[in-house]
């Protein structure tokens, strides 16, 4: 037997086989990015991503007319024209209403997708409404919606704070969180870089991104290479696109981190929102525990502080500098913690819930799993009290007591509604 002419037939083919499977798979490998590519090609509503349906958007004159009356100033000083991104969410929502109120104009837009109680959100919508400011339905993705706002209404700002929120629920869905905090925020960008003029951008970062930092009190210039959570990791993601969105095409960008913002019309994933809910219903509350037994501290800052912050941004925000995607010089970025400098336990947080409920909390006590949480924040709010006059008034005491007088009238003492679809652990 020819065993030289054996192992050439064998070798040739083995590698026919071999080169056959290769070919398949690429072609499944370049089937599967084909369809990703289309997938995220589609507009927003017609993805049905995750539970979120949003109706594809389309611009009519009835909506042009809304727009325009919800964008137009009612003061003739210095008025700011705005878009806010998450006008129906927690911040967005109490952000509307202060520029609305002092006479700016004000178009909101919101997905309203369901992380936690869309009525909650609707109601929102309902209260900006009763106010003057209409909120677009629609997705800070769909660049067709978002350059249809600009062609109807010459916006001098972009408040931009619609986002996936919550660090825990990163392990759950953390295709949201790419989806909303990176490719939402350069579609924003996208847009604004393109407009004429330009608009100044105010965006919302996080505290989170100082992660695993054990220095305190957490300052801007503290390395945040270090994240916790996918979430957090997001946010620096958007700090390092806006600096790159500033440096090549000149748009004033001012990224803010917020340290755990609470107050009526809050978050229901949040601590503070849930804790109130399950010591109302008699049920048990969990509260971690990290290293060593130590209690868990929160820079627990109340929502009427932050919304003074962000418009302080918004009225300090200098002009950008481009013009239809070019830039014409430098362009100003800024990033300012806003908290309230006073970290609070979370024993103590629920200290003051039994004492505005008056009724005792079940507590159990557990060791913090690891889920992207940190045992402490605490803010340097220097640079914000020197560049915005920004200065927090509200104690954790007296915002937790406007909070609970807000929830008893919002839902009652006993309410039964499912506030987050989640597992039961709550954000801090």
């Amino acid at each position: 037997m020819d065993k030289g002419n054996y192992f050439g037939r064998v070798t040739s083919r083995w590698h026919s086989s071999a080169l056959a499977k290769l070919l398949c798979i690429t072609s499944i490998l370049l089937a599967l990015t084909v369809s990703v590519f289309l997938w995220m090609s589609l507009p927003r509503g017609s993805q049905g991503y995750g539970s979120l349906k949003v109706q594809v958007f389309q611009r009519n004159h009835e909506w042009e007319r809304k727009v325009i009356h919800s964008g137009s100033p009612n003061r003739n000083d210095n008025a700011l024209t705005v878009l806010v991104t998450g006008a129906a969410g927690f911040v967005g929502t109490h952000v509307s209403l202060a520029l609305k109120k002092r006479g700016d104009g004000v178009v909101g837009l919101d997905n309203f997708n369901s992380y936690y109680e869309v009525s909650l959100k609707r109601a929102r919508q309902e209260l900006l409404n009763k106010h003057g400011v209409f909120v677009v339905e629609g997705d800070i993705n769909d660049k067709f919606l978002i350059e249809s706002l600009f062609d109807v209404v010459q916006f001098t700002h972009v408040m931009h704070l619609a986002a996936q929120a919550g660090v825990r629920y990163a392990m759950q869905n953390p295709q949201s969180y790419i989806h909303s905090n990176i490719a939402g925020l350069v579609n924003i960008f996208e847009v604004c870089k393109a407009t004429n003029p330009q608009p100044a951008i105010v965006w919302a970062s996080s505290s989170s991104v100082y992660g695993l930092n054990t220095k305190v009190p957490f300052s801007e210039a503290d390395r945040t290479d270090q994240p916790a959570s996918l979430y957090a990791a997001t946010k620096k993601a958007g700090e390092e696109i806006a600096h790159t969105y500033n440096h090549i095409y000149g748009l004033s960008i001012t990224g803010l981190r917020f340290f755990t913002v609470y107050g009526p019309w809050g978050r229901p994933d949040m601590a503070y929102f849930s804790f109130t809910r399950d010591i109302l219903k008699g049920k048990p509350i969990s509260i971690y525990s990290g290293a060593g037994g130590k209690d868990l501290a929160r820079d627990f800052t109340y929502i009427d502080d932050i919304v003074k912050g962000c418009v302080a941004s918004l009225d300090t925000a200098e002009k950008s500098t481009g013009s239809g995607g070019k830039k014409s010089g430098p362009a100003m970025l800024r990033v300012f913690n806003l908290g309230n400098t006073s970290p609070v336990t979370v024993p103590t947080l629920v200290d003051i819930l039994e004492k505005y409920l008056k009724v005792k909390a079940k507590r159990e006590t557990i060791k913090m799993p690891r889920n992207g949480d940190v045992p402490f924040t605490h803010a340097n709010i220097s640079s914000a009290e020197l560049q915005l006059h920004y200065k927090p008034v509200t104690n954790l005491d007296t915002g937790l007591k406007k909070f609970v007088k807000w929830y008893l009238s919002y839902y009652g003492d006993s309410s039964n509604r499912k506030l987050w679809p989640g597992n039961n652990e709550q954000t801090l």
